[in-house]
């Protein structure tokens, strides 16, 4: 019986690993379905802008920021599933209005009932995982989970690319079957996702004093802890270098390097081809050596610092090509499954969803940030490459505040 016990728990947490790297495969062709085909959408709302156009995706992720605190509390208390169900019904009725869309206002309004769903995942997701997976394969295990975002980048780089500018689809039928998806998969997660357990049993008033006090320290101590907060301010920086890639890579190659058609949609879809063996071989090795966490972490962000910035001051081609292969492979994919293992290391034991909705809270503002202020940075130059030198400046400072949030002990308690 107990070893049939265990293998049935051994099975669920594979199904967790799939279903998971699943639901970041379908998160991340909506959020890149767009970024090749921006001329196009442009050229059919009639804006003329490259801010207003960043300011799809930063309303977008403005709405996916908001839910990270409220959706890790709100499934601490209710359950995993019962947050990321919801969320994945309104990430399908949003990329439904996308698709219907007919002006700039209409499309900012729908991409921030989209993010708004999709808000609901980051904090509930990986609060799952945190309690199936064990915790000597958590590294790899969030690899590839991890992995659903390059697949579904490539996915979404790739397909809008060849089936707009060369097959000559239009651009709205893509969000249609991009909410099939997303409906199919909400499906999925229904039949499969175990409910997790209510919450202890008390009256209704010592319950609620309870939930409260627990909130609250579980606040408290998110932001008093240095090392917590620097783990913030890396994420922040981590992922602004990242989400200004992913939104204005493709426009940079076609406007400023020459890219046409298909091979904008490639050469962008490098970084997350290239992500994929980065992260598994990093996380593995974090796994396997993990004292050496923060080592890990400081090395890959200063090298995707330098192919960041490398990325425009190349002058051939094939340079170009190199450093995006080789950001993907040191960047925010493969450093991420080493920052969120690390994080569930010191996090508290009570408020996991909490937790992780503070981290990707603090993470996903940068995403919130970038694209608005690159388009305005294009807008007054001409040109993208200043918006990726301050990319690269804000990976540095992150790196340098986590360095010394780790150098400098914190007192341990007794």
């Amino acid at each position: 019986m107990k070893d049939t016990s265990q293998q049935g728990k051994w099975e669920y947490w594979k199904k967790v690993i799939v279903m998971l790297c699943l639901g970041w495969t379908v998160i991340w062709i909506y959020r890149t379905i767009l970024n090749p085909i921006l001329p196009e959408i442009q050229r059919d709302l009639n804006v003329t802008s490259d801010a207003s156009m960043g300011l799809i995706f930063s309303v977008f992720f403005f709405a996916y920021t908001m839910m990270q605190i409220p959706s890790g509390l709100l499934a601490d208390k209710f359950g995993r599933k019962s947050i990321i169900i919801p969320g994945f019904i309104l990430f399908t009725i949003g990329a439904v209005l996308v698709g219907f869309s007919t002006s700039l206002m209409f499309i900012l309004v729908a991409s921030f009932i989209t993010g708004l769903g999709q808000g609901t995942y980051y904090g509930p997701a990986y609060s799952i995982s945190s309690e199936t997976i064990p915790k000597e394969k958590r590294g790899i295990s969030t690899a590839i989970i991890n992995s659903g975002s390059a697949l579904g980048m490539a996915i979404g780089l790739i397909g809008s690319s060849f089936l707009v500018k060369e097959a000559g689809w239009n651009w709205r039928v893509l969000l249609f079957i991009t909410a099939g998806l997303a409906f199919s998969l909400m499906l999925v997660f229904a039949k499969n996702i175990k409910k997790t357990a209510a919450p202890a049993k008390a009256s209704d008033a010592e319950q609620g004093d309870a939930a409260d006090a627990q909130e609250k320290a579980t606040l408290k101590r998110l932001l008093a802890n240095p090392k917590m907060v620097a783990s913030y301010v890396l994420y922040f920086a981590t992922c602004y270098g990242y989400y200004m890639i992913v939104t204005w890579l493709p426009s940079y190659l076609q406007e400023e390097r020459g890219f046409h058609g298909t091979a904008i949609g490639f050469a962008a879809a490098l970084v997350a081809f290239s992500a994929v063996p980065g992260a598994l071989l990093f996380s593995r090795l974090s796994d396997k050596f993990m004292n050496k966490k923060i080592t890990f972490i400081i090395v890959l962000e200063l090298l995707a610092a330098v192919m960041l910035y490398l990325t425009v001051s190349v002058g051939t081609t094939t340079m170009l090509i190199v450093c995006l292969i080789l950001y993907g492979f040191l960047g925010k994919l493969a450093v991420e499954p080493i920052l969120i293992s690390y994080v569930a290391d010191i996090a508290p034991k009570q408020g996991v969803g909490a937790t992780f909705g503070f981290f990707n809270f603090f993470g996903m503002m940068s995403s919130v940030v970038a694209p608005f202020v690159t388009g305005l940075i294009s807008d007054a130059t001409g040109s993208k490459v200043l918006g990726f030198y301050l990319a690269t400046i804000i990976i540095l400072v992150g790196a340098a505040v986590m360095l010394l949030a780790n150098i400098k002990k914190t007192p341990q308690k007794a």
